[in-house]
């Protein structure tokens, strides 16, 4: 099982220019976001301070993160990054010859 970095992106040409129908998108997107904390993937997540994009901690397998941010395509992109502990970190360190 990995850590990732996600940072999401939303496409702000399918954001709805209707206040209302914008309202309930940004809801179900964000209760979407719940069943993957729920689901033990999302670790952490939050949004850039007026900005229509932000981050997520997932920790699973390759597949489970291709299948949770599949879900949100087209609507968001995302670029994923491994990312590491320290303690991995030490260990790779330690194997430098």
């Amino acid at each position: 099982m990995g850590r990732y970095l996600l940072l999401w992106e939303a496409d702000e040409t399918k954001i709805p220019l209707d206040p209302t129908v914008r309202r309930e998108s940004w809801l179900v997107a964000c209760e979407m976001v719940r069943q993957d904390f729920k689901s033990g993937l999302v670790k952490d997540w939050g949004v850039f301070l007026g900005q229509a994009k932000g981050f997520a901690i997932d920790e699973g397998t390759e597949e489970e993160v291709q299948k949770a941010t599949l879900q949100y395509i087209p609507y968001f992109r995302f670029q994923i990054i491994p990312i590491l502990t320290v303690d991995q970190q030490v260990e790779a360190i330690k194997s430098i010859k």
